[in-house]
């Protein structure tokens, strides 16, 4: 499914407009014409994102913006025909997370759309990243890159930590080795899959009490090599 877009403007044609662009990019779009309505399709459908205009019927934009921030932190772009600084602060101060200034070039609302949208889905994944792994004797610290095995700490290059947070942070996932290398060492890296072998034999080395027999990094012959929880 696309993304869920509202957009919230008293001038129809205005709207349509909109509509029909965010449509072909495959975003699914309700429209709202007073703040009022705006208010009420907020609190009961989870929008992605809204487009809220300024100068609205029975609650204006400053006023849906702010109520919608008792409840809700979806982000809003507020769109109005005035040029004035002092609405793009009152709209910064009620919450809103951009700001458009009419007429304006739909491309550049899209391209707001998705920055901000890119931006949200970032800082949802870094909340929900763990800052720290543990599985057996083992203790990932993700923020400060540091690694324990029963109480020492274990020195790892910059790849090896890379590698070891991988395939912990997605435990049970066969990952191949060419899959590896792209992740880790990036698309352009010339080296092949025999890069991905010797840097999980030193981590191992490092690891594993008996590197010969895992039991966190292991292979899965003809596939590649997963962590095991």
């Amino acid at each position: 499914m696309g993304k869920k877009v509202l957009v919230v403007d008293d001038e129809k044609l205005i709207v349509k407009g909109i509509k029909f662009s965010l449509l072909q990019d495959g975003m699914e779009v309700d429209c709202a014409y007073d703040g009022e309505e705006a208010l009420e399709k907020i609190r009961e459908n989870p929008f992605d994102i809204v487009l809220l205009d300024v100068m609205l019927p029975k609650l204006n934009g400053f006023e849906v913006c702010q109520q919608v921030r008792d409840f809700s932190d979806v982000p809003i772009i507020m769109l109005t025909a005035k040029g004035d600084d002092m609405d793009k602060i009152l709209g910064l101060e009620y919450g809103a997370d951009d700001y458009i200034t009419k007429p304006f070039n739909i491309l550049e609302v899209k391209a707001r759309i998705k920055a901000i949208l890119r931006r949200n889905k970032t800082q949802v994944k870094e909340e929900t990243k763990p800052t720290t792994i543990e599985a057996g004797e083992m203790r990932i610290d993700i923020e400060s890159r540091r690694v324990f095995v029963a109480g020492e700490e274990v020195n790892l290059t910059a790849k090896e930590f890379d590698l070891l947070e991988l395939l912990a942070m997605n435990a049970n996932k066969v990952y191949g080795r060419d899959k590896l290398l792209n992740i880790v060492w990036g698309a352009d890296y010339p080296g092949d899959g025999r890069t991905v072998d010797v840097h999980v034999r030193r981590l191992r080395e490092k690891i594993e009490v008996n590197p010969g027999e895992p039991k966190y990094i292991h292979t899965k012959w003809g596939v590649g090599y997963f962590f095991a929880s």
